[in-house]
């Protein structure tokens, strides 16, 4: 079960349909619409329903989950959101769908009109097999199973790394200097676009006058930059949030950069910083940061499982990391970001919502870990010593001809 209940556009689910959720997003100005994904792979949707952002076809609000038809059975393996809001997944098999708000063709349809129900993007995707999306507040960036990233929509500050200014109606490869590199890990802030290598290096394009390319100034840039003072630091993930960034490095550090009027930056005071500066956590190494482009709230998770935020938190500004008793980052959005939206896609790993006797049907007979075996009519029967004790199974051996054993 994925516990979403700390998120209020849930309020009103009932506690069996709450136990059904397997997969989360909520989003909006105000954290009121959601989508979400059963555990047999349905995809529903309730709240505001802007810009038909529900993808059901239509622009009415609902409190009452509808499903999206078109969705369902499509193994959602990662969903982002912009503030108009649009909506964008990749799905098991690699393929793009988008819909909502398509004012500057965020939806990479070619046109500029909102989209009501989830659409294939195509265009120059159709061969390629996409892992991961992210959106900025009307720009979209794609990365596919080769370390290619294509991205389109909002350019008005070159967050899609096209060399231009122009709004890009389809969807068009990052090349540049990216041109044969293996980018491995893509995050969008408002307006500017993030990529780490294979190699642990990581760029940054598009909107900077607050720093939060980390290059040292305050230029925009058109096609991808790599920030030069991480040389020889290996950055695992990126994360960035309204204006602001934050990257992990293999080590379990983090280094922030950007805007920093509500501390967001971690580093004690709250002026902005244009290149990455260590936060002097006093902890455990990390494993995992966060943060929004909603939001100017920041989170990281240590290796044993201790939570930490900092920025705006309910309004007030936390300029140093802060211990929380949470066990999850998405806690933090849940309950400090103001909106109350989801900072990535929630979750849960496939053996956490099977039922114990769902767990033990798909073990059962399992030569990898069973631990006795009978051989019934010839064949071979893998069971586990423990749960036939558990069962208190008697177990008649007789001498039938092709018999070695009989159960009852």
């Amino acid at each position: 079960m994925l516990d979403v209940g700390k998120w209020p556009v849930f309020a009103l689910l009932p506690p069996e349909e709450l136990r059904l959720i397997r997969q989360a997003c909520v989003f909006g100005s105000a954290g009121n619409e959601a989508i979400y994904v059963t555990i047999n792979d349905e995809v529903f949707a309730l709240g505001t329903n802007s810009s038909g952002c529900l993808g059901l076809g239509d622009t009415q609000s609902t409190i009452e989950p509808r499903r999206i038809d078109i969705l369902c059975g499509k193994k959602i393996v990662s969903l982002s959101y912009g503030t108009g809001p649009h909506v964008v997944i990749a799905t098991a098999d690699g393929d793009v769908y988008a819909w909502g708000h398509n004012g500057y063709s965020q939806l990479g349809n070619g046109t500029t009109n909102h989209g009501l129900t989830p659409a294939l993007v195509s265009t120059n995707l159709i061969n390629k097999r996409v892992a991961e999306v992210a959106c900025g507040s009307h720009h979209t960036i794609a990365l596919t199973t080769e370390g290619e990233v294509y991205a389109w929509g909002y350019n008005n500050s070159g967050q899609v790394g096209s060399g231009s200014t122009a709004n890009q109606p389809t969807p068009r490869r990052v090349s540049s200097c990216l041109q044969n590199k293996v980018v491995v890990n893509i995050a969008c802030g408002q307006l500017c676009s993030m990529a780490v290598l294979d190699n642990g290096e990581t760029y940054g394009w598009g909107y900077n006058c607050n720093g939060q390319l980390g290059l040292g100034n305050n230029g925009n840039q058109q096609t991808p930059c790599r920030i030069a003072t991480l040389q020889g630091i290996n950055i695992v993930q990126v994360a960035c949030g309204y204006a602001h960034t934050l990257a992990l490095t293999d080590e379990g550090f983090v280094y922030s950069w950007g805007a920093n009027s509500y501390g967001q930056l971690g580093t004690g005071n709250k002026s902005n910083q244009a290149v990455p500066t260590l936060i002097n956590m006093d902890k455990e190494r990390l494993v995992e940061v966060a943060a929004c482009h909603t939001s100017h709230t920041s989170a990281a998770k240590t290796q044993s499982g201790q939570v930490l935020m900092w920025g705006q938190c309910r309004g007030q500004a936390v300029a140093y990391p802060h211990l929380t008793h949470f066990t999850s980052t998405d806690d933090v959005f849940a309950c400090f970001a103001t909106p109350a939206v989801t900072w990535h896609l929630l979750s849960v790993d496939g053996d956490d919502y099977l039922t114990v006797a769902q767990s033990l049907k798909r073990e059962f007979d399992s030569p990898e870990i069973s631990d006795l075996k009978f051989l019934v009519d010839g064949k071979c029967i893998h069971v586990h010593k423990a749960l036939l004790k558990i069962r208190v199974i008697p177990i008649i051996r007789c001498t039938e001809p092709g018999n070695s054993a009989l159960f009852t």
